[in-house]
């Protein structure tokens, strides 16, 4: 094992250098908001219906009839992986979220990993939702997705210097909006089925030349990337838990609570939508304002549109508040050169970290003008390597004084951590070889730094710290 932590308190006492405020009391997020509006911004975070009209038709795609059920597949997986999550979250309540929690159990260099592949995820898939938001608003004005994607990223990025309390409401809002398309959706759906139940496991896509394919099982494991990738913000919970009131409690009820509401939200439309289909080509096309047209009317189709893309708007915001307490925790336990440190620390008078704020959304915006496509698989492999480090650090979180540390301990230990990490490490042994290679580079890339920069300034850099519980 590789630079193990001994506690959190060690290591932030051997921090004496480059920081502007005491060691032993590193500087904090405010605790100033329970479990709903916790649960508000996490669901968010899930953004069920940008996943639904955005990620879930590429399934539909590629896995025809069998979405659905890889789909409750991932959801039964992710419960394993939520289980890891409030355990960690509790024992570990800190911004940095995965990486603190792997850093503290794991050793720092599987922590920084782990806040590489975090960062990936969560820096790539904000704009490519953001530039969608053109596609839904087409029913009323033209917009260039590029230019629009951009100026929902910049919203996100003023909304997320607010506090933290007044984006609960903000997107809480915009969070009802959703569940209503959702439950629309699914209404329309199941009255116009044209199919009964067992056609959610009859396994077929459309194919070439209006020929009917056959669903394999290994395209199901292939799919359950994505299939993770579509309830992950479940895990925003645990970077909100430096603000959450009574943290030990409300994690692992805002980790589990989230999950099964977005699971719903999003698994109910997607078996309405299988089964009333007009035909296995209409399912496979994967069009579901469409659908919602043919099903209804034009009125109806373009409420559901607006719906959407406030969502996304909600999805950018979300993201882009989860991303900079990810940032400003990295600066606040010294990953970087002591110049950025101070500056990614920096509070505004709201409470927000402002400067990680703009670090994160303004990079987002720009990013809107390239092209982004090809980095949905990199992002379901992150996604995949992320939770199998994390079920790692569960499968390590008994030793020592965490044993009697107070904290949610998961049912089934450790059998569940470690039944997670042989499916989830086969599961990226069937993911496209140029997707690996990508993310191995980037985990490469990482290591060096690591080996080059941090480690040999080890008393000094990457120094997990914990705030002080109120």
């Amino acid at each position: 094992m590789t630079d193990t932590l001994p506690t959190a308190e060690a290591a932030v006492s051997e921090a004496s250098s480059d920081s502007s405020q005491s060691p032993r009391h590193p500087q904090q997020l405010k605790r100033s908001i329970g479990i709903v509006g916790g649960t508000l911004l996490t669901l968010s975070c899930v953004t069920p219906a940008s996943t639904l009209f955005v990620v879930v038709p590429d399934l539909f795609g590629s896995l025809g009839t069998a979405t659905a059920l890889t789909i409750a597949i991932g959801s039964v997986l992710c419960i394993a992986v939520a289980f890891c999550y409030s355990e960690l979250g509790t024992l570990i309540p800190s911004a940095g979220g995965e990486y603190a929690m792997v850093s503290t159990l794991a050793g720092r260099l599987a922590g920084w990993l782990v806040f590489v592949l975090s960062l990936l995820v969560v820096m790539i898939v904000p704009p490519v939702i953001a530039m969608g938001t053109a596609d839904y608003l087409t029913r009323i004005v033209h917009l260039n997705p590029s230019m629009t994607g951009a100026g929902v990223m910049l919203l996100a990025t003023l909304a997320g210097l607010l506090d933290l309390r007044a984006n609960a409401w903000i997107t809480g809002i915009f969070l009802v909006l959703e569940v209503i398309a959702a439950g629309v959706v699914a209404l329309l759906g199941f009255t116009h089925s044209h199919r009964g139940l067992g056609s959610l496991t009859s396994m077929q896509v459309a194919g070439t030349g209006g020929h009917t394919d056959t669903v394999t099982a290994m395209l199901v494991v292939s799919g359950l990337a994505i299939a993770l990738f579509v309830t992950q913000g479940f895990s925003t919970a645990v970077y909100l838990s430096e603000e959450l009131e009574n943290p030990r409690r409300n994690v692992a009820r805002t980790v589990l609570a989230t999950l099964a509401i977005s699971t719903v939200i999003i698994l109910v439309p997607v078996v309405a939508i299988t089964m009333g289909a007009s035909d296995l080509s209409t399912l496979t096309g994967g069009d579901i304002s469409s659908m919602v047209t043919a099903w209804s009317n034009s009125a109806v189709g373009t409420f559901v549109s607006l719906c959407v893309a406030l969502a996304i708007i909600n999805a950018g915001i979300v993201m882009v508040i989860q991303n900079s307490r990810v940032l400003f925790a990295s600066a606040r336990d010294k990953a970087w050169p002591a110049p950025v440190n101070t500056v990614f620390s920096k509070l505004g008078r709201f409470g927000s970290p402002w400067v990680a704020t703009l670090a994160v959304g303004i990079p987002g915006a720009v990013l809107c003008f390239v092209n982004l496509d090809t980095l949905y698989g990199v992002t379901g492999v992150s996604v995949t390597g992320m939770y199998l480090l994390v079920a790692v650090a569960a499968l390590l979180s008994r030793r020592g004084n965490h044993r009697h540390t107070h904290a949610w301990r998961m049912p089934l230990w450790p059998t569940m951590p470690i039944l997670l990490i042989a499916v989830l490490a086969y599961i990226l042994t069937q993911q496209e070889t140029t997707y690996l290679l990508w993310t191995g580079g980037i985990v490469t890339a990482a290591t060096l730094y690591w080996a080059l920069y941090l480690r040999p300034r080890r008393d000094t850099r990457w120094l997990i710290s914990l705030p002080e519980e109120d």
